[in-house]
């Protein structure tokens, strides 16, 4: 029967195989990477999943025409998201919205 000393030592080079046979899967792996990525032409940036960027999209979005203008201020709104402080206050007191409609 093993003591405990024997069995540590050969869980110890257990271990050390282990992260041997770890190690050079790892680099086998990489290498099979490396050259399927050179033979099409692929960088990190398509492995991450990013699509590149298409030409005809503008970057950050494209600006959208106000709809809505107060003549006295000249102050602007797309319609799009919240309606603006100086928008709801004079709907509050009564206008409509088509009276700002450019």
């Amino acid at each position: 029967m093993d003591t405990i000393q024997d069995l540590l030592a050969k869980r110890a080079e257990l271990d050390k195989k282990i992260a041997d046979a770890r190690r050079e899967e790892r680099t086998s792996a990489i290498n099979k990477v490396r050259a399927l990525m050179a033979e099409h032409g692929l960088t990190a940036a398509d492995l991450a999943g990013k699509a590149p960027a298409a030409k005809d999209k503008p970057a950050g979005g494209a600006k959208v025409a106000p709809k809505y203008r107060d003549k006295a201020t000249g102050d602007t709104w797309t319609g799009r998201g919240l309606q603006p402080k100086w928008l709801r206050a004079a709907l509050e007191s009564g206008k409509k919205l088509s009276d700002f409609a450019i």
